[in-house]
């Protein structure tokens, strides 16, 4: 079987595996009229967030990484971006405009603070982007082209046992052909770190120790215990018991290879390979992170079902829980209840897991595009004034 697939070359080498035309808001006073823009145009996804000035330091470099990343995502085939601020909206529509994305730029301080012209600017300048992107079509391109996110929400040991260790096989074919992988919520590799830290460099295995740590110390300067916080109630009455249980299980979605690097939220990895990102545990804004650093596929396993999806990036829900798969008949995408209850090896489970990866990527349908699901959610690390 050929594993190729059907994306969108960009100018910048990357590859999509959707055309959108993203409509980014930069400012959370721009968030409404943002949405009514893309919602007047048929295709349009919207992203944005809902802060704006007063952020500081790295929460402020964090905000601007996810935007510029978004707006320079390889789903995006051109972008519409409108803000408050002069400054994000002229630097995320750089960020578009570097990647070869054709993009109009709408600032709202410029049609007279009058949310009705903006409305109507970027409604107009979208139709006309869009009439573009119908022309683009699909190329074969190597399964190298693939970045993926691996993320896992609302676990049980289905999760730990069958369905993280299937996306390890795919995570290990996708970087083994020159991909990339990314796994985050760094609190759940506690308990598994020492595993992660001898696949990496010394000095690597050193910084994703140090950052586990944190998030531990975090926990305790809260005065949070974990248990019942992480592994959830959720988690806890769908038969997990421990962080350190729960982590075993997740850290296999990132295969059995060599880890290349850790990345901060939202930061784009230099080079394929498998990779950790030092982030929040939280589905929304881990993959949200994923997706701002590049992922242009989402792999998701859950145990008892979770309805998040990214917006830019398709995101395919994975189970091994056969009672999940029949009641979330309409929501789960691959049911690798075989895998878990012994009726299919993780060898054949993988092959299906491939098939349908490229299925996606080359524009089959996840069931969160086909409900509208799709949503991205930024990371908050700070106070703002």
């Amino acid at each position: 079987m050929s594993a190729n697939f059907s994306g969108f070359v960009r100018p910048d080498g990357r590859v999509g595996t959707r055309n959108h035309l993203l409509v980014l808001s930069v400012t959370g006073l721009t968030g409404p009229s943002g949405r009514r823009i893309a919602g007047m145009l048929a295709g349009a996804v919207f992203a944005g967030t809902p802060y704006g000035s007063g952020l500081l330091g790295a929460d402020k470099a964090a905000l601007a990484r996810a935007l510029q990343g978004f707006a320079a995502h390889p789903n995006v085939g051109a972008a519409v971006i409108v803000g408050a601020d002069q400054g994000a909206v002229e630097e995320t529509a750089a960020a578009a405009e570097a990647a070869g994305k054709p993009t109009a730029a709408l600032v709202f301080d410029h049609v007279g603070h009058d949310a009705l012209t903006l409305i109507d600017h970027g409604v107009r300048a979208g139709a006309g982007l869009l009439k573009g992107l119908s022309r683009q079509r699909r190329e074969e391109v190597p399964l190298s082209a693939l970045a993926l996110g691996l993320e896992c929400g609302r676990s049980d040991p289905s999760s730990g046992l069958a369905a993280n260790p299937l996306l390890g096989t795919l995570a290990d074919t996708v970087s083994d052909a020159g991909g990339t992988a990314i796994i985050g919520e760094t609190l759940e590799w506690l308990g598994a770190e020492d595993r992660l830290a001898d696949r990496a460099a010394p000095e690597l295995a050193a910084r994703l120790r140090a950052a586990v740590a944190r998030r531990e110390a975090l926990a305790v300067a809260a005065g949070i215990d974990l248990t019942g916080t992480n592994p959830s109630r959720t988690n806890i009455e769908g038969g997990l018991s421990t962080i350190e249980e729960k982590s075993l299980g997740a850290v296999a979605k990132i295969g059995s290879g060599e880890i290349a690097g850790l990345l901060g939220y939202g930061e784009r990895p230099p080079a394929p390979g498998r990779f950790l990102m030092d982030a929040p545990a939280y589905a929304p804004e881990s993959v949200t992170g994923f997706v701002a650093a590049g992922a242009n596929l989402v792999l998701f396993t859950t145990g008892v079902g979770n309805s998040f999806g990214s917006r830019l990036a398709p995101t395919i829900k994975v189970t091994g829980n056969s009672a999940t798969a029949a009641r979330l008949a309409a929501q789960i995408d691959f049911a690798a209840d075989a895998l878990a209850e012994g009726r299919e090896s993780l060898e054949e489970a993988g092959e299906r897991l491939l098939g349908e990866a490229r299925a996606i990527a080359s524009g089959a349908l996840t069931f969160s595009e086909i409900f509208g699901d799709g949503e991205e959610t930024i990371s908050r690390f700070g106070e703002a004034l």
